[in-house]
């Protein structure tokens, strides 16, 4: 009985504790529901319509669901209000839930004494909104989701989400994948930050059964038409993709899981009708096998590559952020390298594939098959790193990679044509040398006349500019090195670029007055008459970019061939951009500042066809004018003489009515400056050559001097011997004997007035000169005086500066042989001095021709040499200045 009584005490304490709990559950959630309900006035303040408790439950009388807020003290109902998908609700300061109600025509809010209270009401509004838009965009005969299971779902989603996390609110594990469970799942992943995702990822990686679980409920809701759990289970597999895990893509691509991951985002919600990816997939896409490929690895990697790229640009483009989408790339890249790496390291797969090729009887469907899986082969190295990128190339090379492309390029298919062109570029652009090594080999030069000629052939879709850009990439003498790099430029020189011009000069329409041009090389096969305008462009831009990497070898043949005239017959085209390109042709010439190719452009008048073209174009300011205008400034300003004076004095009557140009008015300008520039250096050359005279006479003075013997008697004879020579030639001419007594007598270099030598017998003085002799010297005096006055100017220039200058040279003797026998005077005679003393030596020369008249210009200047020889005799250091001061002379001065 005790123990009995005992355990009724227990029994009723432990009673008591259970009351206790449940009316502390319910008092919280009693709290968490806890709100007020405010109305707005019309005068914008918020009216307290009561406190209550608020519930989401069905509306009395109907199958929708709503707000219920009953009074907490008289259970009244304080608000009922219908949950539709068109009000806007307000979520305010984690506690006030605000809309506008249409039955009250006002604003309404309920203001929560919790914030999970707040949170969980709004949370089952939104669903409950969600809900209601995916009924309507469904439109199908299977009915809605019972609003019953989303209320039931709704109250037991936080409570749910709870269990599966651990105190610290990690999450420790997935729920089950079931159908009930996918509003949980999509809400972790979806509401999660980022280590909630993280987590998620990891999760599913580890969960072996997860993807069967999930695509057997998808099958299942396939089969029963369940289009709300299909469009769940969309949001479910969008979500893990946009979990950017590598191994969930790994998962999702492999071929296991692939087409029902495809099947499950058919089903969008904001699409109103399905998809059909995996109809496109498996009826219209082909896998075609150029060349059968063994390895079962790669074929895999193929098919997942193709389906990341389909789910990428086709499925998901606008719902992948960069992140995701980068990850996805980044498996393209990989599969490729892959792919690849295991291609090339098979030569059996190699040798079959360039055999089947080279095979001739191939069909042209297989062989365009053929060409399409090398080209795809070549692109889709890229993704190799680049040093095995390199090793591929050198490998195809080795195998013969180069005469295939001969043969495709000969092909009438336009596509192989264009696949073969980006080959080619493929391989310039890892390695230019392979191409090169190849083609100046005996049997490569055919691949470089293809070129060429594929470069003036119109296939369409612009696929002459790959062959101007093969070209280029070819002739860049900037990475050409090694013993190729002559020997292909030799190649293009002699049996292409004449090709090249002629096609030119063909295209464009002849003139009455044209120098004959040999076309003989024209008839490859083109009908070059036919050519489009944009392959004359090409060809244009190709010369121009020769001229500039090529300017010894482009020179050489310009000016033997003509090939400037050929290709400014441009100029005469109608299309206006083929003109402005024969322009910028010229431009790029004169741009070398090549001295021979500067006087084969004067020499041929070749500017003329550029200034017709401009005077043609009239005032129309585009890029004809501009081009023009531009190039005509380029001369002017790097001062190419030749063509300005060319321009100006065979051109300038064409220009006559652009004067209003700076450019015009400038150019002009600068050939005014280069004749008074030449003006000036004529004036300015004659002093120059008196000096240059004057110092040659010195020189030769000073040598004779040092080169005479030092023996005054020597001197004497030689004096004397030179008298009678004179004497001889003035008798042999007719003139006086009696002449001779008044020629001056040399003597002497020096004469030392106080010389203690006594033995010493100096020579006998000069007499006095005759009073003709001082007629002569007042003469000289006026004839100097007039030429000073006159600046020096003369009406019979030449003749009288020959004169001055043959009698400079004469008096620059008498100045150096005085300089040398003044041993204790340093500096030589003045200017003016010498001026007089070619005064009067003109005179003397002036008086001879006088008297003898037939006496020649030679015969003269010997004996005016004679005659200063003679009046040095009787010079001594103190007295030359002085003596002629009797005849009011001065001839020279030695101070």
């Amino acid at each position: 009985m005790g123990e009995q009584e005992q355990r009724e005490p227990e029994a009723e304490a432990g009673g008591e504790v259970s009351a206790s709990a449940s009316a502390a559950a319910a008092a919280n959630s009693s709290s968490m529901q806890r709100v007020k309900v405010y109305r707005l006035r019309d005068g914008g303040k918020w009216d307290d319509q009561g406190t209550g408790h608020v519930a989401i439950d069905y509306i009395e009388g109907s199958k929708d669901l709503g707000l219920t807020v009953l009074d907490e003290e008289d259970n009244e109902t304080l608000l009922v209000h219908n949950i539709t998908s068109d009000d806007i609700y307000r979520k305010q300061e984690e506690t006030i839930i605000s809309w506008r109600d249409p039955e009250a025509a006002t604003e309404l809010a309920l203001s929560f004494q919790e914030s999970a209270g707040c949170s969980y009401i709004w949370d089952n509004i939104c669903e409950i909104q969600r809900n209601h838009q995916f009924s309507n965009l469904s439109a199908l005969e299977v009915g809605p989701r019972p609003a019953s299971e989303h209320l039931e779902a709704s109250r037991v989603l936080h409570s749910h989400d709870e269990s599966f996390r651990s105190v610290n609110g990690e999450l420790r594990e997935l729920p089950p994948v079931d159908l009930s469970n996918l509003p949980l799942i999509l809400k972790t992943i979806l509401e999660g930050g980022i280590t909630d995702q993280m987590r998620v990822a990891e999760l599913i990686t580890q969960d072996r059964d997860f993807f069967p679980k999930l695509l057997d409920i998808f099958r299942m809701c396939e089969d029963l038409e369940n289009l709300d759990d299909l469009h769940m289970i969309f949001k479910l597999v969008r979500g893990i993709i946009l979990l950017n895990s590598p191994s969930i893509f790994d998962k999702i691509f492999s071929d296991e899981f692939i087409l029902d991951i495809i099947g499950a985002l058919e089903y969008d919600p904001e699409v109103a009708k399905v998809q059909k990816h995996r109809v496109f997939l498996k009826d219209h896409v082909i896998f075609k096998e150029a060349i059968p490929i063994k390895n079962v690895s790669v074929v895999s990697r193929i098919h997942q590559t193709y389906r990341i790229g389909y789910l990428k640009d086709v499925i998901l483009p606008r719902t992948l952020d960069d992140a995701t989408m980068a990850s996805l790339n980044t498996m393209i890249h990989t599969n490729n390298a892959a792919v690849i790496s295991l291609l090339k390291d098979d030569a059996c797969f190699i040798q079959e594939l360039f055999s089947r090729m080279r095979s001739p009887n191939i069909s042209v469907e297989s062989k365009r098959e053929l060409v399409r899986f090398l080209h795809e082969f070549c692109t889709l190295s890229k993704s190799l790193p680049l040093v095995q990128q390199l090793r591929l190339f050198r490998d195809l090379s080795g195998e013969g990679v180069f005469e295939i492309i001969s043969d495709v390029l000969q092909s009438q298919d336009r596509k192989i044509v264009s696949a073969g062109t980006d080959i080619v570029i493929l391989f310039l652009n890892q390695d230019p040398n392979l191409l090169r090594s190849y083609i100046v080999q005996q049997e490569g030069n055919a691949l470089l006349g293809l070129l060429v000629k594929g470069m003036v052939t119109d296939f369409g879709e612009q696929m002459h500019c790959q062959f101007l850009e093969i070209l280029r990439i070819l002739m860049d003498s900037f990475t050409m090195s090694g013993a190729h790099r002559d020997v292909l430029i030799e190649i293009f020189y002699e049996r292409h670029l004449d090709y090249l011009v002629d096609v030119i000069a063909s295209c464009c329409p002849p003139r009455s007055t044209r120098r004959a041009t040999n076309s003989a090389t024209i008839g490859r096969n083109t009908d070059v008459h036919r050519i489009k305008p944009e392959i004359l462009l090409n060809i244009c831009e190709l010369l121009c970019f020769c001229v500039v990497h090529h300017p010894y070898r482009i020179k050489c043949n310009f000016l033997m061939n003509n090939a400037i005239e050929k290709i400014l017959t441009m100029t005469r085209r109608s299309e206006k951009f083929l003109v402005v390109a024969a322009v910028r042709f010229m431009r790029t010439i004169i741009s070398r500042n090549d001295e021979h190719l500067v006087r084969h452009v004067v020499k041929f008048n070749l500017l003329k066809p550029i200034i017709d073209a401009f005077v043609e174009n009239g005032d129309r300011y585009n890029m004809l004018q501009s081009g023009v205008l531009e190039l005509l400034e380029h001369i002017r300003k790097e001062n190419l003489k030749p063509l300005v004076i060319y321009v100006i004095e065979s051109l300038s009557d064409q220009l006559i009515k652009f004067e209003h140009f700076g450019s015009i008015q400038a150019f002009k300008l600068k050939y005014q400056q280069y004749l008074e520039s030449a003006e000036t250096k004529l004036s300015a050359s004659m002093p120059d050559i008196r000096k240059k005279a004057e110092g040659r006479g010195l020189e030769k003075e000073e040598e004779d001097y040092f080169n005479e013997d030092s023996d005054e008697e020597d001197s004497v004879r030689r004096t004397k011997h030179a008298h009678h020579e004179e004497r001889k030639a003035d008798v042999a001419n007719g003139s006086e004997v009696d002449d001779i007594s008044s020629r001056p007598k040399s003597g002497g270099l020096v004469d030392y007035a106080d010389d203690d030598d006594e033995d010493f017998n100096p020579p006998p003085k000069e007499p006095d000169r005759p009073a003709e002799d001082d007629e002569l010297l007042k003469i000289s005096r006026v004839k100097r005086m007039s030429v000073n006055m006159g600046d020096g100017k003369h009406t019979d220039g030449e003749v009288r500066k020959r004169q001055k200058i043959e009698t400079r040279i004469t008096c620059s003797k008498i100045s150096a042989l005085t300089s040398l026998a003044s041993k204790h005077k340093d500096s030589l005679a003045s200017s003016s001095p010498s001026y007089e003393a070619n005064g009067i030596m003109g005179e003397h020369a002036t008086h001879s021709d006088e008297q003898q008249h037939s006496t020649d210009t030679a015969e003269t200047s010997r004996q005016t040499g004679g005659d200063c020889i003679k009046a040095m005799g009787n010079l001594t250091s103190e007295k030359a200045v002085n003596t002629t001061k009797t005849n009011d002379s001065e001839p020279y001065s030695v101070r």
